[in-house]
């Protein structure tokens, strides 16, 4: 029986509480009916109507919605197993996935723990890192360092190295263990290095090491902390740091992981590989949430040796066979492995002429009025206001204009996904501009 829309909006607001939203919301969410390529059909009071998709569904839906052969190996799976457990049992298409991330992954990094969510993965990463540590006889490694500014997750370790004062975290001061900043890396992706800032990290790990077991880092983009973009020679300064004082180093790839800012991982850019690294979002297309925790031979031989030698942690539904399946179709397309990718000459391509329009389409806006700075990396494009966003009305107005937006804080940004053709990437950046306007 269908539920109309005036309806499900009641429904909505008396019991589902959404992310980062008081309960009851203060402001009704969109009903989405259905969603195809990079549009998401929405219910409304005249009717229901299309909205170019510019977020992803955070970040995730880089092919966009029902994708013929995502579909079909959605469908496929079904047939044989949704599921089964992963303990003492294994399966060919988590076989296969892990077996790819390998080889796609950064150098060193061979071995896959497969996991729920993005979160979760990064809660993976500490635990091998606290572990090996623990293992190796040095317990006293139980800290972590990183930069201000970033955003890690909203499970507990995770959030203590998300920003402790200008982040949403910060309610918690007290209770999350006191981990190691640095300050907010200098902003530019090819600003080249800052001698000050790069003396600043390599102090810190090196006074920090008897006590450090890794330093955690979003390479090159910290995302939901604020959309910034650095150099990303500052990893290998990181890299050298961390080797020379026997610190673990660990890249959260989870927002940057599978081309988004025009290199497969954003490690790329720097031409270095971490001790850990973090995958999520589009790792199925954003089709069914599934991550990953890769690590080198090193760190699981460290664990393996331990009073404890087996890594402690077991979800549910680790290696889920649907959200695996889903994964590999979707590497199959972003690689071009399948005859049905949409990328004729490589994702990359589809990334760079994206770059290029949202930098084309938003470059006006740095004149604008209320407009602190315009930033595009990849297929991602960022205007920064000099005020907190109306976040609303800004939204409102998109909407208005034909765009699906999700401002925050300062910012007004959008995450295409790749197959957005031209058309639809001007109507992108007009709604950007509308709703920075309206903010």
């Amino acid at each position: 029986m269908r539920i109309e829309p005036e309806r499900l909006a009641g429904l909505d607001r008396d019991h589902v509480w959404h992310p980062y939203a008081p309960m009851p919301g203060m402001v009704a969410p969109l009903i989405v009916e259905s969603a195809q390529g990079v549009r998401l059909r929405v219910a409304g009071p005249g009717g229901s109507r299309d909205l170019v998709d510019g977020m992803s569904s955070w970040w995730a839906a880089i092919h966009g919605y029902r994708q013929p052969w995502l579909d079909a190996a959605a469908a496929g799976q079904l047939a044989t197993m949704s599921h089964v457990m992963f303990g003492g049992l294994t399966h060919e298409p988590a076989i296969r996935l892990a077996t790819r991330l390998t080889e796609i992954a950064p150098p060193g990094l061979e071995h896959v723990f497969l996991c729920d969510s993005g979160s979760v993965s990064v809660e993976v990463a500490i635990k091998m890192c606290l572990q090996y540590w623990r293992s190796a006889g040095r317990p006293a490694k139980h800290r972590l360092m990183t930069w201000r500014g970033g955003y890690h997750g909203d499970t507990f370790w995770a959030m203590s190295v998300c920003d402790p004062d200008g982040g949403m975290h910060r309610v918690w001061d007290g209770v999350l263990p006191r981990q190691v900043f640095a300050d907010v890396p200098p902003a530019g992706f090819a600003a080249g290095l800052d001698p000050g800032y790069r003396e600043q990290i390599e102090t810190l790990i090196a006074v920090h090491a008897d006590e450090l077991a890794a330093v955690i880092v979003e390479p090159v983009v910290q995302g939901a902390g604020g959309m910034r973009f650095h150099d990303p020679g500052y990893l290998r300064v990181l890299r050298e740091a961390c080797s020379a004082h026997s610190v673990l180093l660990v890249f959260d790839e989870i927002a940057t992981g599978f081309g988004r800012t025009g290199s497969l991982f954003a490690a790329g850019h720097a031409g270095v590989s971490p001790d850990v690294m973090c995958v999520g979002k589009a790792l199925t297309g954003g089709y069914i949430t599934l991550a990953a925790t890769l690590c080198t031979a090193r760190v699981a031989a460290g664990i393996a040796r331990g009073v404890l030698p087996v890594l402690a942690h077991g979800p549910t539904y680790m290696g889920n066979p649907l959200a695996c399946a889903i994964a590999n179709a979707s590497l199959d397309l972003l690689l071009g492995e399948h005859s049905e990718s949409p990328y004729a000459n490589g994702w990359a391509a589809e990334v760079l002429r994206i770059e290029a329009g949202l930098t084309s389409g938003l470059t006006g806006l740095r004149e604008a009025p209320g407009v602190a700075d315009v930033r595009v990396l990849g297929a991602i494009g960022v205007v920064q206001l000099d005020h907190e966003v109306d976040m609303a009305a800004a939204t409102r107005a998109a909407v208005e204009a034909g765009v699906w937006l999700r401002p925050f804080r300062d910012l007004i940004y959008t995450m295409p996904p790749y197959v957005t053709d031209g058309e639809d990437l001007a109507r992108i950046c007009a709604a950007v501009h509308t709703a920075a306007a309206a903010g």
